[in-house]
């Protein structure tokens, strides 16, 4: 099955029929009988449908987050367009594995396999102390953990939200730490790496899995820097880590929001928390960034709109000649080892944070 129509390119009259996500679903009452006011999407955009009865009647029950095949017309209501839905049929398991999912949700546009790999070789190579190295395995070969760190976004709304972002992230706080613990050897870069690794792994029990991101009842009533302290405490212990540094990695887990008021129990307090605090909030304030300036042109200077989550505008400069920017990607291979924290290259697509792509390709 391949995904044919999108939303976008529906005008008044239009006919439907298509593959679309299922990202609402609402049974009202009407004067001739139930009907359902859902909202189809795409990662062309969104728009709302109706099923009327009799037809709604046919649907006991509909569970967002599901692919629907669905059949109908665009009409105008309320200056607004919208779905009258004729039919509609959810996919089955199979039928949505043979559909690619970037059509349906936003992704980073990074090989989330690739990532995954090369977060694992970093691991390797930094881990020497037998307990690290046993506790990174143990991560590592959870399945569960795994299949849903490749999907999960990093967050619902404010940066890396989108599929695989939370993966993008964490790979991105990783290459900050690293490149942190080697101007400053004073570090403890296992912690470090350990911290990086490991910091917003709650985020996956926080936000459900699948084609949509919405809060869980343990996310809402606990956050993720609880759960993930929850997740981690018994893979530390059966790694064999000592106390003190148990002790440590939960406190940078605990302390990396920076302060009370953003959600940390408490501030930090060592050298490897405050250094994994600003890494995590320098890869995240960049992927705001990023986003905000992806809809202009490169060689471009022209301002955002407004973005909320970092209360202003924002400028697109034009680039120093010789710049990254300015310049053609290196080829393939031509990056160090390590992941670099600074100069990223500007996304060639959407949701696509290149530089982090082209640090994979690095071996």
């Amino acid at each position: 099955m391949e995904k044919k129509q999108f939303i976008s390119e529906l005008g008044p009259g239009a006919l439907v029929e298509g593959v679309f996500l299922l990202a609402s679903a609402q049974m009202n009452q009407a004067r001739n009988g139930p009907y359902w006011r859902v909202e189809f999407r795409d990662t062309s955009g969104k728009m709302e449908g109706k099923i009327w009865s009799p037809a709604s009647q046919k649907f006991p029950e509909l569970k967002p987050g599901c692919l629907a095949c669905v059949q109908g017309r665009v009409v105008v209501y309320r200056e607004r367009n919208e779905i009258a839905v004729d039919d509609l049929r959810l996919l089955t398991e199979e039928e949505q594995a043979g559909l690619n999912l970037a059509d349906f949700v936003a992704s980073g546009g990074c090989d989330a396999e690739a990532m995954l790999q090369k977060l694992e070789k970093l691991c390797r190579k930094h881990f020497v102390h037998p307990p690290w190295i046993k506790f990174y395995q143990a991560l590592f070969g959870d399945g569960e953990l795994m299949r849903r760190l490749r999907l999960a976004p990093a967050a619902k709304v404010m940066h890396h939200a989108y599929a695989g972002g939370l993966l993008e992230h964490t790979l991105g706080v990783c290459g900050l730490c690293l490149a942190l613990s080697s101007l400053y050897p004073h570090l403890d870069k296992q912690m470090l790496l350990a911290g990086a690794l490991c910091h917003d792994l709650g985020k996956i029990r926080e936000l459900s899995s699948g084609l949509l991101a919405e809060y869980t009842s343990p996310g809402r009533l606990l956050g993720h820097i609880s759960l993930g302290v929850e997740k981690l405490e018994p893979l530390m212990r059966k790694s064999g880590l000592e106390e003190e540094l148990i002790l440590h990695l939960k406190h940078l887990i605990l302390s990396h929001h920076g302060t009370r008021e953003f959600g940390s129990p408490v501030p930090p307090a060592t050298a490897e928390a405050m250094a994994l605090h600003y890494a995590d909030n320098i890869d995240a304030k960049l992927n705001q960034i990023q986003s905000a300036l992806e809809g202009i042109a490169p060689g471009e200077d022209a301002w955002s709109g407004y973005v909320p989550g970092l209360d202003r505008l924002l400028y697109r400069a034009l680039p120093s000649p010789g710049s990254a920017e300015a310049d053609p990607a290196p080829p393939d291979g031509a990056a160090g080892d390590d992941p670099e924290p600074a100069g990223r290259r500007a996304r060639p697509e959407k949701n696509m944070q290149a530089g982090q792509c082209l640090l994979l390709l690095k071996e």
